[in-house]
């Protein structure tokens, strides 16, 4: 017996979708190598096949979410699949590491964050229904995952004796 939800979602996949997700993870990864040679120095080719091999990576992991049986977030399938491609035992690791390892995350979170402020620019009637209440509880929560980080880098960093 199939899913009523299941079905509706893999209905939702569609060919033109699916190249918007090219052409979007396309762009996404030439703006990231961008920011990583500008920011770091690193090769911008190794940061476009790093970010290449990453956005491949989402791509598949958005494509699981919506077509296995139970709803399984893509946030896990990302975690399982790059474990998978990264452990030291699998061949495609030799290959894969390097290249991943040369793209910096602030410049993936840079790109992905001025992403999100366009939309939510382009949006602005939604946003206005967010309201001053829910600007402040963003910033309380953007504030609180802040500190936390830095509570929890500080510990790491001194029982490790590097500060």
């Amino acid at each position: 017996m199939i899913d009523y939800k299941l079905d509706k979602e893999i209905n939702k996949i569609s060919l033109k979708r699916l190249i918007d997700w090219v052409f979007l993870f396309l762009i996404f990864s030439f703006i990231v190598s961008c920011g990583n040679y500008i920011s770091t120095g690193a090769s911008i080719i190794n940061s476009f096949i790093g970010m290449l091999i990453l956005s491949a990576m989402a791509y598949v992991c958005f494509i699981l979410e919506r077509i296995t049986p139970h709803n399984i977030s893509s946030i896990i399938w990302v975690s399982l699949i790059g474990i998978i491609l990264a452990l030291p035992m699998v061949p495609t690791s030799q290959y894969i590491v390097p290249f991943v390892k040369s793209v910096d995350l602030t410049a993936i979170i840079t790109v992905y964050l001025a992403y999100v402020g366009i939309s939510m620019g382009r949006d602005w009637e939604q946003f206005k229904k967010f309201g001053w209440r829910g600007a402040i509880v963003t910033c309380f929560v953007i504030m609180g995952t802040f500190l936390s980080s830095v509570f929890i880098a500080q510990i790491c960093l001194t029982l490790f004796h590097i500060i």
